[in-house]
């Protein structure tokens, strides 16, 4: 347990109660981006989730999002976001409860409420694409442009589109052959001519990233919010973690619950696919381009997309 960490939540949690603090400690393995501490007072129970400074518009984006989806979304209330020295800081309300992944009601009926809720999360208004939050006040969203991108939805599939080439990297690393990189052109030509529907999507919707109360209700917490297109990301993103065979993946049963909640056609479920490979591809050439690293992992996984969509 890192001390200083606890000690910076709990003198940040005390100094907004305006209270004296009796307990605190850190929360671990549940958070992969935010460090995570519950803090204690006579008469106060908050969680407070920290990060470096540049974090803070992602705070204030889940903030909005958290709020916006209250209605039909239960979440936790956030009470403060701030900056301490070079901390960003955001203090919620403990919710009591089990984390989804630990909870005793079956795994299944958890997926089908996470359906439900992301139908009603991808009703929200919101304008734009893309993961940064420009102007709450009108839910506006944006993508930064960057190299052979406009930052525009078409602008991402175009530079997909032009990527497939004679001398792709990704033809030399084995993820597809020339026959596959003119079929795979084709479709995403097609992706490109769809009317999609764009809606905020969670950003990852899993069964980490739920609490379930003591009467069954199913908390949402952490959300990593974009704009894009619905239900395809959502769905993607699930799809994703099933062929990596994360642990909290659903299985067959509880995909299809999901699915049912949202109310999914088969239909839809090919079109998904489709998109699943544009958004490999998209990564391994961010990965090429920024993370040399992780070129490996993503090559295997685009190959994975690659022979389960082409077959």
């Amino acid at each position: 347990m890192d001390d200083s960490l606890v000690k910076q939540a709990a003198r940040i949690a005390g100094n907004f109660l305006q209270e004296k603090v009796k307990i605190s400690y850190q929360i671990k393995g549940k958070g992969i981006t935010n460090q995570v501490c519950v803090v204690e007072t006579e008469l106060h129970k908050v969680v407070v989730r920290m990060n470096g400074k540049d974090e803070y518009p992602s705070f204030i984006k889940e903030k909005w999002c958290i709020e916006r989806a209250a209605e039909g979304v239960p979440g936790p209330e956030v009470l403060s976001i701030g900056i301490v020295d070079e901390t960003v800081y955001m203090i919620q309300a403990f919710i009591e409860g089990v984390n989804g992944v630990d909870s005793t009601v079956p795994k299944s009926i958890i997926w089908r409420r996470l359906g439900e809720y992301a139908k009603l999360i991808h009703s929200i208004q919101v304008k734009g694409y893309g993961e940064n939050l420009i102007d709450p006040v009108h839910g506006e969203f944006q993508s930064p442009p960057h190299a052979g991108s406009d930052g525009t939805w078409q602008g991402y599939v175009q530079h997909n589109i032009n990527s497939l080439t004679e001398h792709d990297p990704l033809i030399e690393l084995g993820v597809i052959n020339q026959v596959e990189s003119q079929r795979i052109k084709q479709r995403f030509e097609d992706i490109k001519s769809e009317p999609f529907r764009f809606g905020l999507n969670h950003g990852d919707i899993s069964l980490k990233n739920t609490i379930v109360n003591q009467g069954n209700q199913v908390i949402l917490l952490d959300w990593n919010a974009k704009v894009s297109v619905v239900p395809h990301a959502t769905v993607a993103q699930l799809m994703h973690y099933q062929i990596l065979g994360l642990d909290e993946s659903p299985n067959a049963e509880e995909f299809e619950a999901f699915i049912d909640g949202y109310g999914i056609s088969g239909e839809d479920l090919s079109g998904i696919r489709n998109y699943l490979l544009l958004r490999a591809f998209d990564n391994l050439r961010w990965a090429i381009d920024q993370r040399p690293d992780l070129v490996r992992p993503y090559a295997a996984f685009a190959k994975q997309v690659v022979d389960i969509t082409m077959d």
